[in-house]
């Protein structure tokens, strides 16, 4: 599993928002017997702003037995000239490396792309509590990103019938209610996180010997 190299343990999204943080969102087709295992077919990555960094469709390693498209709004001929896997996680681990990603779900879409990123660089807003409260839902439930959508952007996504025309789900229109909703808790969010950071900072630091009392030392010695 390719994993992209940490920038360290504070939260670059401080200082410089607009450059560390892009949302992340991927459209997976079925491979193997019933279409059971999940593949990467399309990848899409937007920068703070909304701008389109990556979206490309991608062919799975397997051969494609259920396209899901109501779902995955991936077709046949989609994938007729798409990239390979291998190459398309180079591309993505290079516009990742460094980033606060964001995403609904987001570990999903991880998984699809055989990718570790480092957890303190990950902002998942389906498990955001921030987010589930100030949709007025329990803080344990994980609400869909088309609710999260409708209920506080006033946005509809994931419309499968326009014009009488099914089409799945849209990577790029996920990845952009993702990153609006971020943005609405986006500055508390990221100084709760700064917080615990720092906490964690200060109990590693305050184990260190020069804080114990001689006694302690000397038990130890």
């Amino acid at each position: 599993m390719a994993s992209p190299p940490a920038s360290g343990r504070s939260s670059p999204c401080l200082g410089s928002r607009s450059t560390a943080v892009v949302a992340l969102d991927c459209e997976m087709v079925g491979t193997g017997p019933g279409g059971h295992c999940s593949e990467l077919a399309r990848c899409s990555i937007l920068d703070y702003h909304g701008n389109v960094l990556y979206d490309k469709y991608v062919r799975p390693s397997q051969r494609v037995t259920d396209y899901r498209t109501p779902w995955s709004g991936i077709s046949k001929h989609h994938l007729r000239d798409a990239m390979p896997f291998s190459q398309a996680q180079q591309e993505i681990l290079t516009i990742l490396q460094g980033k606060v990603v964001v995403g609904h779900s987001i570990y999903n879409d991880f998984d699809a792309l055989d990718v570790l990123h480092p957890g303190h660089m990950v902002r998942d807003i389906g498990a955001s509590r921030h987010l589930s409260r100030l949709a007025g839902f329990p803080h344990k439930r994980c609400p869909s990103l088309k609710i999260l959508a409708n209920k506080l952007l006033n946005r509809q996504i994931q419309v499968r019938l326009v014009l009488f025309f099914m089409r799945g789900h849209c990577s790029v229109e996920d990845a952009h209610a993702a990153l609006d909703l971020y943005k609405l808790v986006e500055g508390e969010w990221e100084r709760e996180l700064q917080d615990e950071l720092q906490d964690d900072d200060a109990s590693k630091h305050y184990m260190q010997d020069e804080y114990w009392p001689d006694h302690v030392i000397t038990d130890i010695q």
